[in-house]
């Protein structure tokens, strides 16, 4: 087998694990909280680091923004051996209580986009696996973070949230809304590997602060230092694997 098209990666490169954010600048983020690390490849959406961790080799690979790039990387991490996954990303919250700067641990997503409707029916759960779930959770718990869990749902359009879209999301009870967790779930399943996401909450569309808001072209202190804090559950989540 040759190189994949997209990652630029063959079969054996990789770690079994891998890391998913959605910005290749988390990615050098991610790869500073390691031991060693080396940059794989960088191509398009894509940047591609191998990690030691603790001991542990991981991989931490860019999906860029969507579920159409994020499909094209879980199918080619599959293809050359990575078995489990987690998501790190950033997400906008849709109950009051939930407040910017805490985590989110999946559950599961409603598919609120077009991607995974080209694999599998609507009505094709987008589930995290039960271990990657239990080691988050086990995680942020040691480390003292305020999380929650549950579902959430992933959209195509991310300036399309009104206030009556955001209202029906918000009354149905899911957590918070994000463009990437329900086609990584989706596929993880029917590739027949284990994962899970971890989200950031950077806005809350009920209260009215928009997600992904900035100061000066970058997010708030507070942010950057909880997206900070969710790679490293992350990567102690990835020791229980």
């Amino acid at each position: 087998m040759g190189k994949q098209p997209h990652l630029l990666v063959g079969e054996g490169e990789l770690n079994e694990i891998a890391l998913l954010p959605g910005d290749p600048n988390r990615v050098g983020m991610i790869a500073a909280l390691a031991d060693e690390y080396e940059v794989i490849s960088e191509n398009r959406e894509y940047k591609i680091c191998n990690i030691d961790y603790k001991g542990k080799g991981l991989t931490v690979c860019s999906t860029g923004i969507g579920c159409p790039s994020a499909a094209i990387a879980v199918e080619e991490l599959c293809k050359v051996g990575v078995k489990k996954i987690i998501r790190v990303g950033t997400t906008g919250a849709l109950q009051r209580e939930i407040k910017t700067g805490e985590f989110i641990i999946v559950t599961g997503a409603a598919k609120e986009e077009g991607t995974t409707k080209r694999y599998e029916s609507e009505v094709y759960p987008a589930v995290s696996d039960y271990q990657v779930v239990s080691a988050l959770v086990n995680v942020a718990k040691q480390q003292d973070h305020k999380f929650h869990i549950g579902a959430i749902v992933t959209n195509d359009a991310y300036y399309a949230e009104t206030e009556e879209y955001v209202k029906i999301w918000e009354n149905a009870g899911l957590l918070s809304i994000e463009m990437e967790t329900s086609v990584i779930l989706t596929l993880a399943r029917r590739l027949g590997i284990e994962a899970g996401s971890i989200l950031t909450v950077d806005g809350n569309l009920v209260e009215g602060s928009k997600k992904g808001e900035t100061e000066g072209g970058e997010f708030p202190k507070k942010i950057r230092d909880r997206i900070q804090e969710m790679g490293q559950i992350a990567l102690d989540a990835s020791l229980l694997l």
